[in-house]
């Protein structure tokens, strides 16, 4: 379970076995995918809806920058090639910003695919909450949806992002196998996001 961050100063991962989730959330919803202890009002935000053939997990990065310079970065769905270097490029193709905005990213040559389709799902700036699916795409992260939330450090000089998503399991593919490939692709996006905000201080 999520905690109050008031309860445990500490931050740490707890992957969950999706496959086999059952009790208090149900048969098809996913306990919450990471046990950060974070605020309660968006603690609910990690806790996914997940099918029998999908998996979920979430990575945590640690941000020596301010909420307001990382966030700055994050909420710019219209430029995700900021800090995620697999991307491209980004054009924005319905909407300006708000929720329900699609945009199509492409991704860098080299890598087993070429483009994405994500839409918006949910874009706050109070308490710093964004979350995207992929709605089409030639690459294997199907029915993905991830959700993005910050939080300040104990010492409250810094910033804690903490980055949850639920994926098909590729065919041919084990739930660990999958999530080891996402969670590869989430901690290089994130470690260069703590650089470009560090950055920004010096």
């Amino acid at each position: 379970m999520l905690s109050n961050p008031q309860k445990s100063p500490s931050f740490f991962l707890d992957r969950i076995n999706t496959t086999t989730a059952t009790g208090e959330y149900g048969n098809d919803l996913l306990p919450p995918c990471t046990a950060t202890p974070i605020p309660d009002s968006v603690a609910h935000y990690h806790i996914h809806p997940v099918g029998p053939k999908q998996c979920c997990s979430a990575v945590i990065q640690q941000i020596s920058a301010p909420i307001s310079d990382v966030w700055s970065v994050v909420r710019r769905f219209d430029n995700p090639q900021a800090y995620k270097h697999f991307v491209k490029s980004c054009n924005v193709i319905v909407g300006n910003g708000d929720v329900g905005t699609l945009r199509e990213i492409h991704i860098i040559s080299g890598l087993p695919a070429g483009r994405s389709t994500e839409r918006l799902e949910i874009l706050d700036d109070e308490q710093h909450v964004i979350s995207f699916s992929v709605v089409d795409g030639d690459h294997r992260l199907a029915n993905y949806r991830s959700v993005t939330t910050l939080h300040p450090t104990t010492a409250g000089d810094g910033t804690v992002v903490v980055e949850s998503y639920v994926v098909d399991i590729p065919p041919g593919n084990t739930e660990e196998e999958a999530c080891v490939f996402v969670d590869t692709i989430v901690k290089c996006n994130l470690q260069s996001l703590a650089q470009i905000s560090e950055n920004k201080l010096r």
